[in-house]
């Protein structure tokens, strides 16, 4: 049952936001590490981390003492002139993900156009395709946000309803098909970009077959179209590697990052890639007051150095393989639970219901009443990301309280 002040507050957000979102019914107020505290004052294990913005735990201390400490400085001076950490910043992120040019933007839906302009531009300036012919490729399952351009390929056709007209150039593919990506390939030459989340996240955490990845880079590079990796969710430790592609030793030609890549301190995004695929970007043809601020570059450098230096990808891999086995183990005691699946700690399990059940939505609320929060993804789905600084202990505890919330059902 609410409180009257959650009620009250829930009221308040309801009549004055727009109802763009469904969310569960707690009213948060504190965060730190791996828990959050509702304005009663309840504890809860964190299980979605900000849909993977807080990998680095809720209000990390090495990361607030940075933010802090350059927000009395200087926090904004747009592009319109240089500023003392921009440079700095793009340097160590770029070193530490192995490529030469960041362009720095603020959300990952930005990002992501980012990344669409500038692989549409190598096609017209580098590949020699006929103007406003570019196509990429994307997969069904999708999520990349929800501009206009983006909802134009998404997969969720509510998000399209009454936005139009659609922008063009996206064909779609089924998910883990590099059968279907080499036809495409071979039929149109005017490909100049494939699309893809190494998993999909809001897809329901659907992880590809062993080789998909590597098979589509292969299949790129033999046709002359630019990989792009969506890692904006699955980047910066989250899947047990620093990023998901490096499961099959596949680096992008162009990598999308966001969300953890501030630590949840600071909207903070960037599109990765070589000189010269950057290099056809010219003066005016993009940009973003708040992208590349000395405040967003000083955090993110920081939220990346946190992760390096306590090895959360390595704790990502071992504490994930303890919480896929543990559910397993679970699922042959319960029918509730179809399957589990997932890398690093990015997981998910998949009930055994309709889609469109309500069952979903009453264990988040059972969980959320037993001390844990999660939410449901595409209808019969359940996605568990806790911050990668949770310890083996909590883990195990949090696990404890996953069991005892299903099998009420």
């Amino acid at each position: 049952m609410l409180t009257d002040i959650e009620k009250k507050l829930i009221k308040k957000e309801e009549t004055f936001c727009s109802n763009t979102y469904h969310p569960l019914p707690v009213v948060l107020k504190k965060g730190k590490g791996v828990f959050v505290w509702d304005v009663n004052n309840k504890k809860y294990f964190d299980y979605l981390s900000a849909y993977s913005a807080v990998n680095q735990g809720h209000c990390n201390k090495q990361i607030l003492k940075t933010f802090i400490k350059q927000a009395k400085k200087l926090t904004l001076t747009s592009r319109a002139f240089y500023n003392n950490e921009l440079g700095a910043s793009l340097e160590y992120i770029t070193n530490i993900f192995g490529y030469e040019k960041m362009l720095p933007m603020n959300s990952g839906a930005e990002a992501v156009e980012t990344a669409i302009k500038i692989c549409r531009k190598w096609g017209y300036e580098i590949k020699k395709i006929k103007n406003n012919h570019a196509k990429i490729i994307v997969c069904d399952g999708n999520f990349h946000g929800r501009t206009t351009t983006v909802v134009s390929f998404s997969s969720h056709h509510g998000s399209k309803e009454n936005f139009g007209p659609l922008t063009t150039g996206f064909e779609t593919i089924q998910y883990n098909d590099a059968l279907s990506l080499e036809k495409k390939f071979k039929k149109d030459k005017n490909i100049v970009g494939f699309l893809v989340e190494p998993i999909q996240g809001e897809g329901g955490v659907v992880v590809p077959d062993e080789g998909f990845l590597s098979k589509c880079k292969d299949l790129c590079k033999k046709y002359n179209v630019l990989f792009i990796a969506d890692e904006i969710q699955t980047g910066v430790c989250r899947t047990g590697k620093l990023l998901a592609c490096h499961h099959e030793n596949v680096k992008a030609d162009i990598t999308i990052l966001g969300k953890a890549l501030a630590g949840g301190f600071y909207p903070v995004s960037g599109v990765l890639t070589s000189k010269k695929i950057m290099n056809v970007m010219k003066v005016g043809q993009h940009g973003s007051t708040f992208g590349g601020n000395p405040l967003a570059c000083a955090v993110a450098k920081e939220a990346i150095k946190f992760s390096i230096e306590n090895k959360l990808s390595e704790k990502a891999e071992k504490l994930g393989v303890i919480f896929r086995e543990y559910l397993n183990n679970l699922k042959n005691d319960l029918n509730i639970i179809k399957s589990v699946r997932g890398k690093g700690l990015l997981n998910a399990i998949v009930l055994n219901c309709p889609v469109n059940s309500q069952i979903p939505w009453e264990i988040c609320l059972k969980m959320r009443d037993n001390g844990l929060l999660a939410k449901p993804t595409q209808g019969n789905k359940i996605r568990f990301a806790p911050p990668l600084i949770i310890s083996k202990k909590q883990l195990i505890l949090s696990l404890k309280i996953i069991e005892k919330s299903l099998r009420n059902f």
